[in-house]
């Protein structure tokens, strides 16, 4: 006999899943009956919002679903934050959870881990939750949610299993084959619609976001062909190359790049939300898009959320930015203005570059020593203030190198587990060794500071870069601002080095960009994690720059 926990472990292998993240408990031990006998590795995090963060990591590097196994009650409510944050950041993301025997779900009876009702608990950051009430819903389920990952606007999925369920038999069920969904073309009208007034426009311009990730070749071109600058969100970074001539970076809550929107004609809309942790960072208002949106986007929704468009087209972001391709590739373009295209997007750069202040050229500074050192690195960041400056400064040569939690959702911790994710998803495949360094603060990195011994333990060979200025120095510059009387964020900073040696990781602190990038080239050569701290205050003030 095949049961119910079992056979879910083989339609995940049907699905492609090969990775796992969860920790094991007497709710759950009926799915690791299954695993221990299939190809899918399992990674045991130290938290399960680490597996939350794991299994986020692991979808953007790879482009796959990251998968948790997770138990009933408190690991339930662990994992919300993490779901939090995949959720506001469309990723895919499979939470898999036991839950009480059917008899026994919303009975207040004070059993082990209950909840009044844990699929209600998580439903406001989960496309959807379903309760599994017998094994033969499992391949309509699990189908769903594939479905939703491979076509729709992707998002977390949780399916709870109750204890009973779960040992059900289910033999009947192995014959059960994945479900592959397409994803929405582009409608022609729409197309056309829209490729007439791209055609027309003198200034056009092309706002791309994490939803366009996959749309990379045929966006670029479609920039080319019409002229367009080309501002990214986080999220979408690396999709123009840094030196591409029609590239304005991801700088949109700026005042020069703003006035630089506010002169295009027509705007092209196309994965984004146009929401204000892209677009509004200081929270000052003000972004405006005066001429002709044209919006393009997976979800029906989120095409007329935030700025209303004269035309909106609801599709996948590569097919769609195809078909505009094709379309005004057959008809005669407009003459654009002289002053448009490479020559504004150059002069904006220029006004950008000359703008920035000494904290922001430093910490700038240090990214770039990263990056001479390991041109692949994928940086995964917190919210901490080279991530912040590097939103801003930063561009990555191709997508999905540059991620961190300080937009959408904004969780601290995230940088650490979702590192060890990606490094899993991504560069740990045989032909992309790409190296993996988390980006986080002093204060981010306590919250997960337990997930190095995971990182041990799953011979993940990622870099902590940790940015130590010996507590939540950007909360206290804004308590400071609205004057108010800092308290609660200069809080004790242990010693990082010798808690990281403690926990079997390699350890140092540097003391100049030398040491940084020879730092850099050694933890590649390893087979676990390395700790690097660099002290902000010394690298700011050009001591160790």
């Amino acid at each position: 006999m095949a049961t119910c926990g079992e056979v879910l472990v083989k339609l995940l292998e049907g699905y492609g899943v090969e990775q796992v993240f969860g920790i094991p408990g007497v709710h759950t031990v009926e799915l690791y009956r299954g695993l221990a006998r299939s190809s899918i590795n399992h990674v045991t995090p130290r938290h399960e919002q680490g597996a939350g963060f794991m299994a986020d990591g692991y979808a953007r590097t790879s482009g796959k679903p990251g998968v948790c196994f997770i138990i009933t009650g408190p690991g339930m409510t662990n994992i919300t934050t993490a779901m939090g944050q995949a959720y506001a950041d469309s990723i895919p993301m499979l939470v898999i959870s036991s839950v009480q025997s059917r008899s026994q779900l919303g009975g207040g009876r004070g059993k082990l881990h209950e909840l009044p009702n844990q699929s209600a608990l998580v439903g406001g950051v989960a496309a959807f939750s379903h309760t599994l009430m017998s094994a033969d819903e499992l391949p309509v389920v699990l189908a769903r949610a594939f479905a939703l990952f491979q076509a729709g606007r992707p998002r977390p999925v949780h399916i709870e299993i109750p204890l009973d369920v779960l040992v059900q038999d289910a033999d009947h069920l192995l014959a059960s084959r994945p479900v592959s969904i397409a994803r929405a073309g582009a409608a022609p009208d729409a197309v056309a619609r829209m490729a007439q007034l791209l055609a027309q426009a003198r200034r056009p311009l092309i706002l791309a976001g994490g939803g366009a990730i996959d749309a990379a070749e045929p966006l670029t071109r479609l920039a080319e062909l019409l002229q367009a600058p080309v501002a990214l969100t986080i999220n979408a970074k690396g999709m123009l190359p840094s030196a591409h001539p029609l590239l304005i970076g991801s700088t949109q809550s700026l005042v020069a790049t703003r006035a630089l929107v506010a002169e295009a004609d027509v705007v092209l809309a196309i994965g984004t939300e146009l929401a204000e942790t892209d677009y509004d960072v200081t929270f000052a208002g003000g972004f405006e898009i005066p001429g002709a949106l044209l919006r393009i986007d997976i979800d029906p929704d989120q095409c007329v959320r935030n700025y209303p468009p004269q035309v909106a087209l609801v599709a996948d972001a590569r097919i769609a930015a195809q078909a505009l391709l094709d379309q005004l590739s057959r008809q005669a373009l407009s003459e654009r203005r002289s002053d448009w295209g490479v020559t504004r997007a150059g002069a904006l750069r220029e006004t950008l570059a000359a703008s920035w202040d000494a904290p922001t050229r430093a910490q700038t500074g240090f990214l770039q020593a990263v990056l001479e050192a390991l041109p692949e690195i994928v940086l995964v960041g917190d919210s901490t203030q080279p991530v912040y400056s590097g939103n801003l400064t930063f561009n990555p040569e191709r997508p999905r190198r540059w991620f961190n939690a300080s937009t959408g959702y904004g969780t601290l911790g995230y940088a650490l587990p979702a590192a060890i994710g990606a490094w899993l998803g991504g560069a740990a495949q045989a032909s992309e060794r790409r190296p993996v360094a988390c980006l986080i603060g002093d204060g981010g990195l306590q919250f997960t500071l337990a997930e190095l011994a995971c990182a041990v333990e799953a011979r993940t060979p990622i870099i902590v870069l940790l940015w130590n200025n010996q507590g939540y120095e950007e909360i206290k510059k804004y308590m400071v601002n609205r004057a108010i009387e800092p308290v609660g964020v200069d809080i004790y900073t242990p010693d990082f080095v010798a808690v990281a040696k403690g926990l079997g990781c390699a350890a140092e602190r540097i003391e100049d960009r030398q040491q940084l990038q020879a730092a850099l080239r050694l933890a590649t050569d390893r087979q676990g994690p390395t700790l690097i701290e660099i002290d902000q205050h010394r690298w700011t003030q050009g001591v160790m720059a």
